[in-house]
């Protein structure tokens, strides 16, 4: 029997339990609350109660764990799981495969040049610099128990429920227009096939950019959303008089075409959604 443990069962690691699910796996998940415990397990699945800010704490993992996949976000101490829970992960011993949900963050800005996964580590952002002392933790963690750990690195995520056609039908979209800027996208459904591929063939160590074929500006994508909802597109903001939060603005300064190369030539993987275009027109349908 496989086991996923998922450590923060959030949009992304939720889409990769659920195909894992119906493939017959047991699946567990990690939540922050009692309730929140006794919700997923009303869905089917296991769970755990785990909140290291509050002092919440599994008294154990269950013992038959083949597969740990962890998305919840570094904090200033580092990586929560590793933190808490490093003891009782070591003594997991079916344990055979750890997957670290990180971010093309971790690059920094190459001023819209293409980079691949050789490409050099130099975050701009703190929420950067926090998820490469977590790739490294992570990393060092597969290399002490001989576990293979796999890192990928991910760009904005969008998929149903949440991509730019939601933000468009609600009204709180902008096109906000930056000269030259581009970012990565990569569709919910996409990412967990490479996260599943690497299951079916694991390689310590290894480090997959998990991104789509076309980098493109955002107010491209916004006014494609638009024109799939027959609405008129928001109008243009001029990125140095926009009304942003500090968050929002941080994206914009990086700027890079990220390559995924690898995660077709090693893991076989044929994107469903190589562009926005297929991605949208997905999520319009399922809405």
């Amino acid at each position: 029997m496989t086991h996923l443990l998922a450590m923060g069962l959030g949009y992304t690691a939720r889409v990769v339990s659920d195909q894992l699910k119906a493939d017959g796996w047991s699946i567990t998940g990690s939540a922050r609350s009692a309730e929140k415990v006794a919700a997923m397990q009303a869905e089917g699945f296991g769970a755990v109660a785990f909140d290291p800010a509050q002092e919440v704490m599994p008294e154990k993992l269950p013992g038959d764990i083949t597969h740990l996949l962890i998305s919840a976000a570094p904090g200033a101490d580092g990586d929560p799981v590793l933190g808490a829970l490093d003891d009782m992960l070591v003594t997991l011993l079916h344990l055979e495969w750890v997957g670290y949900l990180s971010t093309i963050g971790v690059y920094g800005n190459a001023d819209g040049a293409w980079i691949d996964e050789s490409a050099q580590r130099k975050p701009s952002s703190e929420r950067g610099k926090r998820r490469v002392i977590a790739e490294d933790a992570w990393l060092a963690f597969g290399a002490r128990t001989g576990i293979a750990v796999q890192i990928f690195r991910l760009p904005g995520i969008y998929g149903p429920g949440r991509s730019p056609l939601n933000k468009v039908a609600d009204g709180k979209s902008r096109r906000v227009i930056k000269p030259g800027q581009v970012f990565n996208r990569a569709h919910v459904g996409d990412i967990a096939q490479v996260v599943l591929a690497s299951m079916a063939q694991p390689r310590a160590g290894a480090v997959y950019n998990v991104s789509d074929d076309e980098p493109a500006p955002p107010q491209e994508v916004i006014a494609y959303a638009s024109e799939l909802l027959g609405v008129e597109a928001p109008p243009e903001v001029d990125f140095d008089t926009a009304d942003m939060t500090p968050m929002a603005r941080s994206f914009y300064s990086d700027n890079k075409r990220v390559g995924n190369a690898l995660i077709k030539n090693e893991l076989g993987v044929t994107l469903k959604y190589p562009t926005y275009r297929e991605g949208l027109q997905q999520v319009l349908e399922a809405m």
